[in-house]
């Protein structure tokens, strides 16, 4: 008996303190051990989910999914961490796809509503496209161009004669001179060789009346750029002089027969086109002989062309051919430049004046030299002023000689 009464208090003692020390409890029961790495499991999982989702931010997703995809993802979690503690590593990934889609999906609805907008802007686009009826005015718009477009044009041709008016008035430069105003035409011969003066003489104020050699080079673009410019053209035909003076190659001469003289004078008619008549290069012996001049003035009056006589002798036969023919004509009245200076030009300029006073019209010959072309630069918007008026040659021809 003395031995069992110290047993009891013994084992008293022994009881008391597990049920209030925790510390005895916590490292008695074996089910502590497996909690803990269960919540590890879990505390890892959900760290990757964190980084995972924090990834997705960083890529470009809303700040509001992740959050909600992580709240979403710990609690089911949590619900299933008592049936199995490995396990859910796996299945996470795959409740996470799942679960996603569902909140994300009218989240992702939402913000579609702002790509349809795009559609109906397509859908308008067309409907604007086949609401172009304005394709009749555009239709319209260039019937009226098309006839403004004409105008201009013509006025850079020579004006359209009737059927069968004779080639000199279909060649002439348009010009209407005004009543009442004496008219000077101003005729430059020799055209074409010295192509530097000839481009000066070009650039002069239109209208002159230019006479071209036919064997000058590139006839027919210096011709043409010359009736570009607004100056009439004729053809300057090379013919015998009394002296030793060379006309030029192909010229007509008095030891030829009529045969070689009319091919010479087709020859040359042929060399170029759009001018009104021909005038002589030199042929002060060949003018005087009227059977070398009659087969060459027939020549040109069968073309329908004007004849204008540069008189270089007083007994040239032109001017009776050409009334016996009953064509066009006209004679030289002043020569400019038989001195070749300023002051000699100008000189004969004032007996131009006086004789177009005088008679009502006048027509002076010079050449390409600089000292006629510095001249005339400066005498033709003078004598403008002084009441005197500028035309080709064929305007005097057509009021004062129309023979044809």
């Amino acid at each position: 008996m003395a031995r069992q009464s110290p047993r009891k208090p013994q084992k008293a003692a022994a009881r008391k303190p597990s049920p209030k020390t925790p510390a005895a409890a916590s490292g008695r029961a074996t089910p502590g051990r497996a909690v803990s790495p269960i919540l590890l499991a879990l505390a890892g999982v959900i760290a990757v989910f964190v980084v995972a989702f924090g990834a997705r931010f960083l890529i470009g997703r809303d700040a509001p999914e992740t959050d909600m995809a992580v709240v979403e993802r710990e609690a089911p979690v949590i619900a299933p961490a008592v049936p199995s503690a490995i396990a859910p590593v796996k299945p996470p990934p795959p409740k996470v796809a799942e679960t996603p889609p569902s909140p994300e999906s009218p989240n992702q609805r939402e913000p579609e509503p702002t790509p349809p907008p795009p559609p109906p802007q397509v859908t308008e686009a067309p409907a604007t496209v086949p609401v172009p009826a304005p394709p009749p005015p555009p239709a319209l718009t260039p019937k009226p161009v098309v006839a403004m477009l004409p105008p201009p044009v013509a006025p850079a041709e020579p004006p359209k004669a009737a059927p069968g008016s004779p080639l000199w008035k279909k060649n002439a430069l348009p010009f209407r001179a005004p009543p009442g105003k004496p008219a000077i035409a101003i005729v430059i011969d020799d055209m074409g060789v010295d192509r530097k003066r000839s481009n000066r003489t070009v650039s002069l104020p239109a209208p002159l009346t230019l006479a071209w050699l036919p064997y000058a080079h590139e006839l027919p673009v210096q011709a043409r750029a010359a009736r570009a410019a607004g100056h009439e053209l004729m053809l300057h035909l090379p013919m015998e002089p009394s002296g030793s003076a060379d006309p030029g190659p192909q010229a007509l001469r008095v030891s030829l027969d009529k045969g070689e003289i009319l091919r010479r004078t087709k020859a040359a008619l042929d060399s170029f086109d759009g001018y009104v008549g021909v005038n002589n290069h030199m042929g002060s012996r060949f003018t005087a002989d009227h059977a070398a001049m009659a087969p060459v003035l027939g020549e040109i009056a069968r073309r329908g062309l004007l004849w204008l006589d540069s008189r270089t002798t007083a007994k040239s036969a032109g001017l009776t051919i050409a009334r016996e023919l009953q064509m066009p004509f006209a004679g030289r009245d002043i020569f400019l430049d038989n001195e070749m200076t300023v002051p000699a030009v100008r000189s004969q300029l004032a007996k131009t004046e006086q004789v177009a006073r005088s008679q009502g019209y006048a027509i002076a010959i010079g050449h390409p030299h600089d000292a006629t072309i510095d001249a005339l630069a400066s005498w033709m918007p003078e004598v403008q002023k002084r009441g005197f008026v500028l035309v080709p040659v064929s305007a005097v021809v057509r009021a004062h000689h129309t023979g044809g």
